[in-house]
């Protein structure tokens, strides 16, 4: 259990990171008929000489894979990389039920569609949530255009929250259908953006997804998600991800979080293989990890044994661990540590 004054520490780190107004994107497009099955597009701000593309950031937001938590509290972090020239992708996804309504239990539903609406038109997502909550409101909107919806954030930070993690296996069909739809819809949504450029970026549980896409070339044989080569990346920046499952679950890591994506019992270890990074390596894409010391959401621990996963796997990980740095930091465009984070995501695409 952390002290009282890394509590603390948290919990104004967290309101820091959830007190910036939303960011509406440029343009949204839907990857499937599922509401939450949308991508939100962000332009590079600035002025780029005609014809040069900027690469392209695919962000994957956090929140313990919980419905309470969509994309939209990753919106400033979305506006801060594409005012640093970057055209951002903000990936919507399928997350676990709120207790007691249809579609709660781990088992969750079906693939996901990989139909690519159109990209046009702007507008906003769930409203964001209370900062003392987990910053993102329920609900993202649906398809391309204007997109309404509403909601306020609820429950806490550490993902302890009323809503099972994640669905098996739409969770994972979503983040498949959406890389794999991502280069057309880019085409149409971002003409200033270059798909060869591409960097997967994700926060915590998004880290763990960001991880899981970049490795699908080396998932089981039968499994549905697995691609004939690598994602065409320059490679992988996950911020605190939750990188495996097994010590994850030991820490008890957003309340069993890990443990309600994948199922109880004999489906825990059954879908390991499917779905922890820490049993698909190695990918042979770059990846660094960003990883504050002082996490107390997502405890070093955690990436550290993933980066030794790799090392025993013949691969080298980068691992950079800030001093007297939290869990939300990495994502808070007024703290020190998403500079750290833009710098790494820069070094890999540009």
């Amino acid at each position: 259990m952390p002290d009282d004054a890394a509590a603390a520490r948290d919990a104004a780190e967290e309101q820091s990171a959830f007190s910036h107004p939303p960011v509406d994107p440029d343009a949204i497009a839907s990857y499937g008929d599922h509401p939450d099955q949308v991508i939100d597009f962000y332009a590079p701000r600035g002025e780029t000489a005609p014809g040069i593309l900027v690469p392209l950031v695919v962000l994957l937001h956090g929140g313990a894979w919980r419905a309470p938590y969509d994309r939209r509290h990753v919106t400033p972090l979305a506006g801060f990389l594409a005012r640093r020239g970057f055209a951002v992708a903000n990936v919507e996804y399928r997350r676990g039920a709120e207790e007691g309504s249809a579609g709660a239990s781990a088992s969750g539903s079906g693939g996901a569609g990989s139909g690519s609406g159109s990209a046009s038109g702007s507008g906003s997502g769930s409203a964001a949530g209370s900062a003392a909550g987990a910053g993102a409101g329920a609900g993202a909107g649906a398809g391309a255009g204007a997109v309404s919806g509403s909601g306020s954030g609820s429950g806490s930070g550490t993902g302890e929250g009323a809503s099972v993690a994640g669905r098996w296996p739409g969770t994972f069909d979503d983040v498949a259908a959406a890389l794999d739809a991502l280069p057309a819809l880019v085409r149409e949504a971002l003409p200033q953006a270059d798909a060869r450029r591409m960097v997967l970026t994700g926060h915590s549980a998004g880290g763990h997804l960001a991880l899981w896409a970049a490795a699908r070339h080396v998932l089981p044989a039968d499994a549905p998600w697995r691609a004939d080569r690598p994602v065409p990346l320059r490679g992988v920046v996950a911020l605190a991800p939750i990188a495996d499952f097994t010590v994850a679950d030991k820490l008890d890591v957003c309340g069993g979080a890990a443990r309600q994506l994948l199922g109880e019992g004999e489906e825990f270890a059954e879908r390991l293989p499917y779905a922890d990074p820490a049993f698909l390596l190695p990918t042979g894409i770059a990846t660094t990890i960003v990883q504050g010391r002082s996490d107390i959401v997502v405890p070093p621990a955690v990436a550290e044994s993933y980066a030794d996963a790799a090392a025993k796997a013949g691969e080298m990980v980068g691992l950079t661990l800030l001093e007297d740095v939290g869990h939300f930091p990495l994502i808070d465009p007024a703290a020190d540590a998403c500079a750290v984070v833009v710098e790494e995501i820069a070094q890999l695409a540009w």
